[in-house]
């Protein structure tokens, strides 16, 4: 899959995506929303979200250490707070953005991959799922039911549960979207994954590795060869190609990704041989 935004009709495509969408909006919503019921304080005095204090810094880290991420510079608290305002609270740095990019795998059976390759992984689970892309067709504003589904058909085809997987590649385009898609994945119960994050849960070698690859916004969102780019990381994190960024000793990956704010979801599972 190969995505090549032509830079003169950058502004005319991020306005059209917008109009369609309306996902910065939507996410400013979650993000306000995530307080609710369960009381955590999402916006500090500085109407900062408190994950880009630990969880955007560290997935920027992760993307630093991969040669093949559209944003690899450091970025500082400072940055974060003295960014422009997208639709608050969600400022600059919450959101991904849009890049160039290609991606590829090859799909085979067993015996192809053993007979032209030492270097392959397999796919254990495979799942997808729908929910209204509309938020007030929801019953929560805090989840996204499409990962939900996806994930449960995943785990069940895998035959494991989130606590078997060692890292995951999740649809972060938004700070607050890693966050919803940790809980929804069931690495973490629902209103804990933002202290999760800011713990150093989900760091490179935590609990449960989110992003290595520096995920959508520092990696980039090609759009549509996001989700094999996804694929791609995993297959380099089980194979020993992942360099710096290394999961140590990983045995099984899981990737998530979404359309439309989570209108259609897929997560697929993979594991080393």
């Amino acid at each position: 899959m190969i995505k090549k935004i032509n830079i003169v009709l950058l502004s005319l495509f991020t306005s059209l995506l917008a109009i369609a969408n309306n996902a910065d909006y939507k996410y400013l919503t979650i993000a306000e929303n995530l307080s609710h019921p369960w009381g955590i304080a999402v916006i500090d005095k500085d109407n900062i979200l408190f994950t880009e204090l630990s969880g955007q810094l560290r997935i920027i880290e992760n993307g630093v250490l991969n040669p093949k991420a559209h944003l690899r510079k450091k970025i500082s608290i400072d940055d974060v707070m003295n960014s422009a305002v997208v639709a608050s609270p969600l400022k600059l740095y919450d959101c991904c953005p849009f890049s160039d990019g290609a991606s590829s795998v090859i799909l085979c059976n067993e015996k192809f991959a053993k007979d032209h390759s030492k270097d392959y992984v397999k796919v254990i689970g495979s799942g997808r799922g729908g929910s209204p892309a509309a938020l007030q067709g929801r019953e929560q504003l805090t989840t996204i039911p499409s990962t939900k589904i996806a994930a449960a058909a995943a785990y069940k085809m895998a035959g494991i549960t989130a606590k078997d997987v060692d890292f995951a590649e999740v649809h972060d385009c938004f700070t607050v979207a890693e966050v919803v898609d940790s809980e929804d994945l069931g690495f973490f119960e629902k209103g804990t994954g933002a202290t999760a994050a800011r713990n150093g849960e989900t760091k490179l070698n935590g609990s449960i590795s989110i992003n290595p690859s520096g995920g959508l916004k520092s990696k980039g969102h090609p759009i549509g060869a996001t989700g094999v780019g996804q694929v791609v990381e995993a297959f380099e994190q089980l194979t020993g190609k992942s360099g710096e960024r290394t999961v140590n000793d990983a045995k099984i990956g899981l990737t998530q990704n979404f359309g439309a704010t989570g209108a259609s979801c897929a997560v697929h599972i993979f594991q080393s041989v």
